[in-house]
């Protein structure tokens, strides 16, 4: 029987250092970092604080959007969910495999050719080989790539690159998506086939949670909205 899924997070901080040491470029750094709240530290040293107390539940069924300012904290907590980030207190503990669209790119060789780098997306996934044999026929008629799925990804254009990306992370049902933004890929033809994908993509998702400055989309696509300010949760709903 497959484990419930499951993201729990109790009063989690994430700070970050901030070393400089020319006093004019320390003040810009300062005045740029958005969102959080600076700690005291000493004359070349301060700490932000990115997330504060951080307290949250979320159940399998739910799709929840970060909703919030740049600087707000919607990014760094997706990167704790991703485990990019640990936190300096506190805990997280997640139930189920997270598949991050964060960086859609991530584990891409470009010396490798666009096949082989299909069948190594899909191993560090947790495909086996009978699985990812099954898979990468479909990446690659999805990808619209043509022969160039043989050449190194170095020779691709970007919308080439990301097209192969996106075919390859959408490619396996995920147990908890994270994702910054609505994707949006390719030209006109291809991104109304990536949209249909991206849809039912993250409708199969056990667990959705996305990062968004746009309310209208949240309320489309999740059924629970958390806002936040300055590193805080300052609501969590239900819509």
């Amino acid at each position: 029987m497959k484990q419930h899924m499951n993201i729990t997070l109790r009063q989690a901080h994430i700070r970050f250092p901030i070393y400089e040491s020319d006093d004019r470029s320390f003040k810009r750094t300062l005045l740029s970092a958005a969102g959080g709240r600076i700690l005291k530290g000493d004359k070349h040293r301060v700490e932000i604080e990115a997330l504060n107390n951080i307290n949250l539940i979320i159940e399998q069924g739910e799709k929840v959007a970060l909703l919030g300012h740049n600087g707000s904290g919607k990014t760094t907590l997706l990167r704790v969910l991703a485990g990019v980030y640990t936190p300096v207190s506190g805990a997280v503990d997640i139930t189920g495999r997270v598949t991050s669209l964060l960086d859609s790119m991530l584990g891409m060789d470009p010396e490798l050719t666009g096949l082989e780098n299909i069948r190594m997306r899909l191993l560090f996934m947790g495909k086996n080989k009978t699985e990812t044999a099954a898979l990468t026929d479909s990446i690659v008629e999805f990808s619209e790539l043509g022969d160039f799925i043989y050449m190194p990804v170095r020779t691709y254009s970007s919308g080439m690159v990301l097209r192969l990306a996106f075919a390859i992370s959408t490619s396996v049902t995920p147990d908890i998506l994270l994702m910054d933004e609505w994707m949006s890929v390719g030209d006109e033809q291809f991104r109304d086939k990536a949209e249909a994908r991206l849809k039912s993509y993250v409708d199969a998702a056990g667990i959705l949670v996305m990062a968004t400055h746009d309310e209208q989309l949240a309320r489309r696509s999740c059924n629970r909205i958390i806002r936040m300010v300055h590193g805080v949760i300052e609501e969590d709903c239900r819509v």
